[in-house]
């Protein structure tokens, strides 16, 4: 694994819910990171996939180490320090982590029907509009 400066928050740039939580976070959160939707990160040198990134946000903390979920947000807020390090460890604690992991599932699951929200929340990459890739029509 590589050694970074920053740790890095990778999130889906395509869904206006994660968008708009991202930018929640930047302008509440004081969390010293590199934010980056997935579509315009270096993903292999993350250590992760396109896959995993389309099924949820990931933390890749400064020793390289990749997480996601509901896991990931608690990292990112125990890093921010002050008053957010206490529910960031709570999210990471027994039994909390366990209701973090399912409502993070139901959120993530249906983001395209939450605030900010779009149609393209709920399609694969590929299928996205202005994804690369043939158009395949039927007639």
């Amino acid at each position: 694994m590589t050694r970074r400066e920053r740790p890095v928050l990778v999130y889906d740039g395509d869904c206006g819910f994660c968008t708009t939580s991202v930018r929640f976070l930047e302008r509440r959160v004081p969390v010293d990171a590199t934010i980056v939707a997935f579509q315009f990160a270096d993903l292999g040198a993350l250590g992760t996939t396109a896959e995993r990134a389309e099924r949820e946000v990931l933390w890749v903390d400064r020793s390289g180490r990749v997480s996601g979920g509901a896991e990931a947000i608690g990292l990112l807020l125990t890093d921010a320090g002050g008053v957010w390090r206490v529910p960031g460890v709570l999210l990471r604690t027994v039994p909390v982590s366990w209701a973090a992991r399912a409502v993070y599932r139901l959120v993530a699951n249906n983001r395209h029907r939450m605030p900010g929200g779009t149609a393209a929340c709920m399609l694969p990459a590929a299928g996205r509009p202005g994804a690369a890739g043939p158009v395949v029509r039927q007639d």
